[in-house]
């Protein structure tokens, strides 16, 4: 199969599915509109004509910062139709640092942005080195002396196009399955993200690969894209996948603000009923907490029989593949006399969930299962565009991470990058057409992360006798949260160790956990220094933690999600002797972690989360 762009992929469904909708969109209240594939193809290119009258260059980088809605996947891909790179940033972002370093380090000369984020970009464009214009996603929006509103930039688009038609041809003709599509910046401290370039194959690539996975979509699904767009799941299972079957994606209402934007969710589920919806952990505990919080309002006769009910599922579905046995027939009545109803009631179309951005909570799966909208974990890293294996509905072992992708190739390595059998534990590499091209202006980075043509992933897994992937936890040091958002700890850590004369050491732990926490070791001779006893030393070492929250001397610093709520005292240093510090001095995370693992589990309890625990101030007796 020759290689193509994503400018071919739109045009292959434009001529199968151009008819179809494939864009749907509530811009006042919940009333619901829709754009054909021609119509996105047609505005597309509109779009990137005016891009073209503005000066754009093949090559150059736009940034798109915006809540999901039409314009996004319109901007975006008027972007690539320029022959232009996108940077897609998050909604999340709010301070400068975090703003500037992306935009000044792509070197963006445009942004796309939606009302609520050019609110954000207004009072520091000063910041911004590289950028002419700021174009304005939304209609209602006053523009400023440098803004452009999105439509009167389609308008100068048309009068290129019948002007001079061969000028967006010829530029459409520099694109390449090797040009970069995207710069997709990592979390990390917000001196130093990385960022993830990706090619027009890449994405080619990782929607066939998805789509050949799941055997298809059928052209009548539907998805409401809950995942933020710039969001690498989202966007390649959600954008380009839809995008491959001829299937429609549709962004949740909008609202003056987020949280107007997030009463809206249930609201358009009603509406849009999805076929099927891509989660992170964090929503889908969500969802559950809805779904039984409506059972609990039914009262005490229909709460003790949806509890007996999800009983009889997981015995009789056991992992999914394996399911089977006594209670099939009782099942069948349950799912008759609740579970039907409460599909019904979430919405009606569902057939499933994919689930990723982080690792799913086993018995969360159970429950989604049980009540026949089962939720299909997947695993993924954004320098591989993103997606790395998934569960399906054909193949799927509740507790893995899914079969890897077709058409790549995956191997469990050693510290010195030699296979392991089947069923040991390794670091995951990959090596496809999926994976990045490399990191921006990065060189060094990228040297250490794709070896040989093998991506080095960071994640720590093994695949069993059936070809099912289990991911255990990093080996990188980033931190990830419940909803799969990233952050690299040495920044905390460092400043943790030098700030506080008590703490000697310190390592962050956060793998899909509702908070994070540390493993300390303190330092004994300034303890001793201030005679404090063991109750004292918990106390000290809280106060230096306490220290990077709201209204201490180093609030600000970082965000205070990442910053410990708990820490567990660690009596003997990490060192090369016990086999937690490398040759080069770095500590071994995967190893503390695996070492420390039980500590860990206890500071997830409300007792082993105190400061003074009793394992704490056991630990500083001894020291």
């Amino acid at each position: 199969m020759r290689d193509r762009t994503i400018l071919d992929f739109l045009n292959e469904s434009v001529e199968k599915y151009g008819d179809r909708p494939y864009l749907y969109e509530a811009r006042k209240g919940t009333q619901y509109t829709s754009l054909t594939y021609t119509q996105v193809q047609e505005q597309s290119m509109q779009f990137a004509a005016g891009l073209i009258t503005l000066g754009i260059e093949a090559g150059d980088r736009v940034a798109l910062i915006s809540e999901g809605k039409n314009n996004w996947v319109i901007g975006e891909l008027g972007i690539l139709h320029a022959g232009a790179i996108s940077v897609p940033l998050s909604v999340k972002l709010q301070t400068e640092q975090d703003l500037s370093f992306r935009i000044n380090h792509s070197g963006c000369v445009a942004v796309l942005a939606s009302d609520q984020q050019i609110a954000k970009l207004r009072p520091i464009k000063e910041l911004f080195n590289t950028v002419k214009y700021y174009i304005l996603l939304d209609p209602e929006d006053q523009p400023e002396k440098d803004e452009w509103l999105f439509e009167s930039v389609m308008e100068k688009g048309r009068k290129l196009m019948n002007t001079d038609p061969s000028a967006l041809k010829e530029r459409m003709d520099t694109v390449k399955a090797d040009s970069l599509a995207n710069i997709s910046y990592t979390s990390g401290t917000t001196a130093n993200p990385k960022g993830i370039m990706l090619t027009h194959g890449n994405y080619v690539c990782n929607a066939e690969q998805a789509v050949d996975h799941l055997r298809g979509l059928p052209s009548y699904y539907r998805t409401l894209l809950i995942l933020p767009w710039d969001h690498s799941f989202g966007h390649t299972a959600g954008i380009y996948t839809f995008m491959k079957c001829g299937a429609s994606i549709a962004s949740v209402a909008m609202g003056k603000s987020p949280m107007e934007i997030l009463r809206n969710v249930p609201k358009s589920l009603k509406i849009i009923n999805p076929h099927l919806l891509m989660s992170v952990p964090a929503l889908a505990v969500n969802f559950r907490k809805n779904i039984e919080t409506e059972i609990e309002k039914k009262g005490k006769f229909t709460s003790a029989l949806f509890r007996r009910a999800l009983k009889t599922a997981y015995a009789y579905n056991k992992e999914g593949y394996n399911k089977g046995g006594r209670g099939r027939w009782m099942l069948a009545i349950y799912d008759k006399l609740i579970f039907s109803k409460i599909r019904k009631s979430f919405a009606s179309n569902m057939d499933y969930f994919i689930g990723g951005g982080a690792l799913l909570d086993i018995e969360l799966q159970r429950f989604f299962y049980a009540i026949g909208i089962p939720m299909y974990q997947g695993y993924g890293l954004s320098e591989a565009t993103p997606i790395i294996s998934a569960n399906s509905q054909h193949e799927h072992k509740l507790g893995s991470s899914g079969k890897p992708m077709p058409r790549m190739d995956i191997r469990i390595v050693d510290d010195n990058l030699q296979a392991v059998p089947t069923g040991e534990k390794g670091e995951i590499i990959i090596r496809g057409g999926n994976v990045m091209k490399g990191y921006w202006k990065n060189p060094q980075a990228t040297a250490e992360t794709i070896v040989d043509g093998w991506l080095r992933t960071g994640d720590m897994g093994y695949i069993d006798a059936d070809g099912y992937l289990y991911v255990l936890g990093r080996t990188k040091s980033l931190l990830i949260s419940d909803d799969g958002e990233k952050f690299s700890p040495e920044g905390i850590e460092e400043s943790i160790v030098s700030t506080s004369p008590f703490i000697d050491q310190c390592v962050l732990y956060n793998n899909q956990s509702p908070y994070t926490t540390a493993l300390i070791v303190p330092n004994a001779a300034e303890l001793k220094k201030v005679k404090a006893d063991p109750e004292q030393a918990a106390l000290l070492i809280e106060k230096a933690l306490n220290e990077y929250r709201s209204g201490g001397k180093h609030d600000g610093l970082f965000p205070h999600r990442w910053i410990p709520s708990g820490f567990a005292v660690i009596e003997e240093p990490f060192s090369e002797q016990n086999g937690l510090v490398n040759s080069t001095m770095k500590i071994v995370k995967h190893k503390v972690y695996e070492t420390y693992a039980s500590r860990i589990a206890s500071l997830y309890t409300p007792e082993g989360k105190q400061a003074a625990s009793a394992e704490n101030l056991e630990a500083l007796r001894k020291i």
